[in-house]
């Protein structure tokens, strides 16, 4: 019997690898004003503003909005900064929400990236499509979030809102924390 012998195969080039970490979220808009004065809270009043950009085919996808951080920034100024850029909306980040990651490849380089999400309380601003990288804007009634989400991560993000909101919403209440306007 005779044993097969590993063949070695030439080293191929390897397409080089990059690490990027991004941050962004969810602005929240009408926690307080949600709750009832049972304590009960209704997801169909709180909203949050998606993005949604065109995909290769023209069809119109939903997401949170994202960006990288830049030098000396942090995560959660990384997230108020883009959402700012991306929606018009300033948010003021005040909760935790997940971390996603995953590869994609982009001028022969594979990236892995790592986005840091987060709940940002609504402070101030008007919608707007400004960013040349959006096509649209929306506010989107929590009830109806996780249809909205074209990405499956980003969808289990939003089921985590989904836990996450009622017991926030109950907190800002009780803080005293209205939506400003």
């Amino acid at each position: 019997m005779q044993k097969a012998q590993k063949q070695h195969r030439p080293q191929q080039n390897r397409m080089a690898t990059r690490d990027e970490t991004s941050a962004g979220g969810l602005v929240v808009s009408g926690l307080a004003e949600a709750v009832n004065d049972a304590g009960e809270v209704d997801l169909s009043r709180i909203y949050v503003a998606l993005i949604g950009r065109l995909d290769r085919r023209g069809r119109l996808l939903w997401s949170m909005p994202k960006g990288h951080v830049e030098p000396g920034e942090n995560r959660r100024a990384t997230a108020e900064r883009e959402v700012w850029e991306e929606t018009g909306v300033y948010g003021e980040a005040f909760a935790d929400l997940g971390v996603i990651d995953y590869w994609f490849v982009s001028e022969g380089v594979r990236i892995h990236k790592t986005v840091h999400h987060h709940l940002l309380r609504f402070v101030d601003g008007d919608l707007n499509d400004d960013d040349p990288e959006v096509t649209e804007v929306a506010w989107i009634p929590v009830s109806e979030l996780i249809e909205h989400l074209a990405y499956a991560d980003e969808r289990k993000l939003a089921r985590t809102a989904h836990d996450l909101l009622p017991e926030l919403a109950r907190e800002e209440k009780a803080a005293g924390r209205a939506t400003p306007r």
